[in-house]
């Protein structure tokens, strides 16, 4: 079993860049599909973004296809979300997590209490002025 960890939240001002990165120990992410989840403080955790073990993306949420990119970095066992254009209501924890499948699971809504496997402990991320 993979372990999981994110890093690459902070502070930044509206309408600036971050990339988050979720970084595996004990395994390979490059067998695994991998999702990016996101939860703003009193909501539910929704998806964000996912990418195959085939490097297929599956975009969840319509505010972000535009300025989130999800890659994987095979030789580093890395998968990052871009953030671009940030704006106020991104600030949530961003979560990676895994079921162990090669493919994403469909749209439109992933819910995150059904998605068992490997998680991540999260990072913050805040956009604010």
């Amino acid at each position: 079993q993979v372990q999981l960890v994110e890093s690459g939240g902070e502070l930044v001002q509206p309408g600036t860049s971050l990339r988050l990165s979720c970084t595996a120990s004990g395994g390979t992410l490059n067998w695994y599909a991998i999702v990016w989840f996101r939860q703003v403080s009193g909501k539910e955790r929704e998806a964000v973004s996912c990418i195959s073990n085939t490097d297929y993306i599956t975009n969840y949420e319509d505010t972000t296809k535009d300025r989130f990119t999800i890659s994987r970095d095979t030789d580093k066992n890395t998968v990052s979300l871009q953030m671009n254009s940030l704006r106020p209501e991104d600030t949530a924890v961003y979560y990676c997590a895994t079921d162990y499948a090669g493919w994403c699971p469909p749209g439109p809504r992933v819910s995150a209490e059904s998605y068992t496997g490997s998680w991540g402990q999260g990072t913050q991320v805040t956009v604010s002025s």
